[in-house]
């Protein structure tokens, strides 16, 4: 009650069966899933994580290992309270006080945490185990001593000396189908979600795995050291990055700045090798992968796609940029849970027209050259003035694009009419 007397009162205590299996369907997928678990990691500290991903029919397990700075007891049982009591710093990953719970329940019915405190007086192991079978059976909310069994004695071993934790997922049901999870099928989706495991961490984290963020973070998937997968294309010599543009946005009582980075990826014929043009096409291959790559804390969150400011187009497809925001700013951004999905504040969208425009301007002048060179254009290579003109055009767009919408219409509408009237002027100011 907002006014009056309060005369009674009762507390309505969730059915933990009923809750804690509709968490199950918040919206991770499993790399996404295993991604939430690294983000604790990093928070930890970590500077390592190994994930183990086995195929043992009915008893495949995951294995999620780190070095950071491990919990006590008293930790371990936060870490596996709905909705934490546990403060988030500024720059920590972590959002919800959900994550390590909702990302393991949504693959797997059993999680065991283990971990050892690091620069603990006595570093003691603890283990808990959340069961998904048994909160429905009794209803409550409840960890328990997993006790020593071949998984739990193995998630032991896999701890550093000096701290760390582990996180163990069993009763995959949803990774394996319920008939026959020891058959060809299962296997194959495990391998193949091994794989895309790979790949997303290694895009996701990229910075972290590449030392732009501190010390250098190892990700092994099944032993595999990983190699950072940039977006940007930071080694070859042919990109283009037009100047970084910074943003300064309050909504409400929450402040903060936005900063843009842009690049126009070469061309297939203008890439250091065909293999590196195809490794750069991404998860999601050049079309799906042009636009803006958002990061929170310099984590990658959502990427691919314009962000609702202009549709995907074949011609703008060597165009990406990349949007960083801090964690301070997370409810502007609207970050769901699983730390998928943003929505760019209203107010942030007119800013980033123009230079997401000028950007596309720069990705669509290099595909039409790329166009003219694969369509049998064999003729001599473009002359000096030939190149003067070329620029001339290009700046001419850009200034009428960075005047205004307006303006940049008016501009289009004048060289539409000189194409009819002087053509010959056109191809001289590099319009054609």
């Amino acid at each position: 009650m907002r006014s009056g007397r309060v005369t009674s009162r009762r507390s309505l205590t969730p059915s933990a069966a009923r809750l804690t299996m509709s968490l199950r369907d918040i919206g991770y997928d499993f790399p996404a899933a295993v991604a939430d678990l690294v983000d604790n990691s990093v928070s930890a500290g970590a500077r390592r994580v190994d994930i183990v991903i086995e195929f043992d029919g009915s008893a495949s397990r995951v294995f999620i290992a780190d070095d950071g700075s491990g919990m006590t007891t008293y930790g371990l049982h936060e870490a596996l309270r709905f909705g934490s009591r546990q403060g988030y710093k500024a720059g920590d990953l972590g959002r919800y006080g959900l994550g390590l719970k909702t990302a393991s329940l949504s693959q797997a019915r059993r999680i065991t945490v283990v971990s050892r405190r690091q620069g603990a007086t006595r570093p003691l192991i603890t283990a808990r185990t959340l069961d998904l079978d048994l909160i429905v059976e009794l209803d409550d909310w409840i960890v328990v001593d997993p006790g020593r069994t071949p998984e739990v004695d193995r998630a032991r071993e896999m701890l550093p000396e000096d701290g760390g934790t582990v996180v163990l997922w069993e009763t995959l049901d949803r990774l394996l189908p319920e008939q026959n999870p020891e058959g060809g099928w299962a296997r194959r989706r495990i391998d193949a979600l091994t794989a895309k495991t790979s790949a997303h961490m290694a895009m996701v984290f990229h910075r972290f795995i590449s030392g732009e963020v501190g010390e250098p973070l190892v990700i092994t998937v099944n032993g595999e050291k990983l190699r950072p997968w940039n977006p940007f294309a930071p080694d070859e010599d042919a990109r283009q990055e037009l100047p970084r543009r910074t943003f300064e946005i309050t909504i409400g009582d929450v402040s903060g700045h936005v900063s843009l980075q842009r690049f126009v990826l070469p061309s297939r014929d203008a890439f250091s090798s065909p293999a590196e043009f195809e490794k750069l096409s991404g998860p999601l291959k050049w079309n799906r992968q042009q636009g803006l790559y958002i990061y929170r804390a310099d984590r990658l969150v959502q990427w691919g796609g314009w962000g609702g400011i202009r549709g995907i187009d074949e011609h703008t497809k060597l165009g990406r940029a990349a949007l960083d925001f801090t964690t301070d700013l997370d409810a502007v951004f609207q970050v769901n849970v699983a730390k998928m999905r943003v929505t760019l504040p209203a107010e942030l969208r007119p800013m980033l027209e123009r230079p997401l425009t000028e950007l596309c301007l720069r990705a669509d002048d290099a595909y039409r050259k790329t166009s003219k060179r694969s369509t049998g254009d064999k003729g001599s290579p473009r002359s000096e003035s030939s190149a003067e003109r070329h620029t001339y055009g290009l700046a001419l767009r850009a200034a009428a694009m960075q005047s205004g919408p307006g303006d940049y219409a008016a501009f289009k509408r004048i060289v539409e009419s000189l194409r009819s009237s002087a053509p010959d002027i056109v191809s001289d100011l590099g319009l054609e």
